[in-house]
């Protein structure tokens, strides 16, 4: 019997993207919502409570209400892609690839949380280290990233490509978050092991999907004898086994004049490079991802297959 998968959100830019990923698969069931009844809380709720699995594509408070209006059916799984339920304790956290035990809980749970895109880069990067006691306690990371304007939903998608928006925005690229209050912070710290919170600086290119994930290192101040070798080597044990996430070989990163933040656009899989000279001081970690592949869309099929396979 196919199972039936209600995507609550299906007409925004996640909801579309995970909709195109479904649209041939012969295993699976859609129920929709047709887009002029959208705002039909009956039929939502009804839809809800009807799946096996339904997959919320929307705001934090529309994701509770959600998780409200299925509490009492333990019949229906929810996977949600906002940032609502991305610490919650009773909540697997989907990135599958972040340790061993991962695949198996997202599998078996009720509630997966989807990751967020900068931190699917950030806490790739930083929880091997964190995890193989290579990076400190006390240690301030920090994360800079650029992300395809995508990310943003319709409205920053709008403001991108529409000259004639009221709120067009011509910059090629542009600093965000400047509050320092942003909302992947608790997120990062959370499931990249931090016991101090890291300083995160977002921006945003004008190229619709791509990512690029940056955690710059003083190895003097990591201690322990922590090289560019030590790191790379963390880095590929901590992944060996799976083909989502590849490290590739300091020999390979070393001949690379650039990255180009658009190279994995459209794949839902993710590349993590050391950079830094054998001996020197600095190693800059690099995450290269898909904004609305691994970063988001790409990653909630790959859950929702995991707990499709419970």
């Amino acid at each position: 019997m196919a199972a039936k998968i209600f995507i609550d959100g299906e007409h925004g830019t996640t909801g579309l993207q995970i909709r195109t990923r479904l649209a041939d698969r012969r295993d699976l069931e859609l129920l929709s919502i047709p887009e002029a009844e959208r705002r039909n809380e009956k039929m939502r709720e009804d839809m809800l409570n009807s799946a096996d699995i339904a997959i919320l594509c929307l705001p934090d408070d529309a994701s509770k209400q959600a998780y409200e209006m299925t509490a009492a059916n333990n019949n229906v799984r929810l996977l949600d892609a906002s940032t609502a339920f991305r610490v919650h304790p009773d909540w697997a956290y989907g990135f599958a690839e972040m340790d061993k035990a991962q695949k198996a809980k997202i599998r078996s749970a009720r509630y997966v949380s989807n990751p967020g895109c900068y931190p699917t880069g950030a806490i790739g990067l930083i929880r091997p280290l964190r995890a193989a006691g290579i990076l400190p306690d006390g240690y301030p990371v920090s994360v800079n990233a650029v992300s395809g304007y995508t990310g943003g939903g319709k409205q920053l998608i709008a403001q991108m490509e529409d000259k004639t928006h009221p709120e067009h925005l011509a910059a090629n690229n542009f600093l965000y978050g400047l509050t320092m209050k942003h909302k992947h912070v608790p997120e990062m710290q959370t499931h990249g092991l931090l016991d101090r919170a890291p300083l995160f600086a977002p921006s945003v290119g004008r190229f619709p999907q791509g990512m690029i994930v940056q955690v710059p290192l003083f190895l003097e101040d990591i201690g322990g004898g922590a090289t560019v070798e030590s790191i790379h080597a963390a880095l590929v044990a901590h992944y060996a086994g799976q083909d989502i996430v590849s490290v590739v070989p300091l020999a390979e990163s070393a001949k690379l004049p650039r990255i180009d933040a658009e190279e994995l656009a459209g794949q839902d899989t993710m590349k993590l490079f050391v950079f830094g000279t054998p001996g020197g001081a600095h190693v800059n970690l690099v995450a290269l991802l898909d904004n609305l592949g691994k970063g988001a869309s790409g990653a909630a099929v790959q859950n929702m297959d995991l707990m499709l396979s419970a």
